[in-house]
């Protein structure tokens, strides 16, 4: 069973922090104003940074 990477886009806050640690695994959606995963299965080394400076705590992983 592997993990995937989620935001709760209901506690999104928009900041775009996420997006600028690891822009190869977040994007910013310009409908929404949320940030969103456009690579859920990445590992790299910035995820775990971007899961630590989220303002709200609404980025996780998730067992699949």
């Amino acid at each position: 069973m592997g993990k995937r990477l989620v935001i709760d886009e209901e506690e999104c806050q928009g900041c775009e922090s996420c997006v600028e640690l690891c822009p190869e695994v977040f994007e910013f959606d310009e409908k929404s104003e949320k940030a969103v995963v456009k690579n859920p299965e990445a590992d790299d080394d910035c995820v775990q940074e971007a899961i630590d400076s989220c303002p709200v705590e609404c980025i996780r992983w998730e067992e699949e």
